[in-house]
């Protein structure tokens, strides 16, 4: 069970027009995107894979950037 805070980075969230799929990227995290099949999905897959940036950068010595959200969580 992962016991990890929950972040609070901004997260922009893209619907394909093609074939109805979300991804979802994190702006402050270079490279750190997922993706799902509902809305629901993706949030919880991005905040999977938020640890798992964090988690990595730590382990090869990286600077992991603070949380910079300019929108106003709901």
């Amino acid at each position: 069970m992962n016991t990890a805070p929950h972040h609070r980075y901004e997260l922009l969230i893209h619907r394909s027009n093609e074939d109805g799929m979300f991804w979802v990227e994190v702006p402050e995290l270079p490279g750190c995107m997922a993706d799902g099949k509902t809305y629901q999905e993706i949030v919880s897959n991005a905040e999977v894979i938020i640890d798992e940036w964090i988690e990595a950068a730590a382990a090869d010595g990286e600077a992991v950037p603070e949380p910079k959200s300019r929108i106003k969580a709901v």
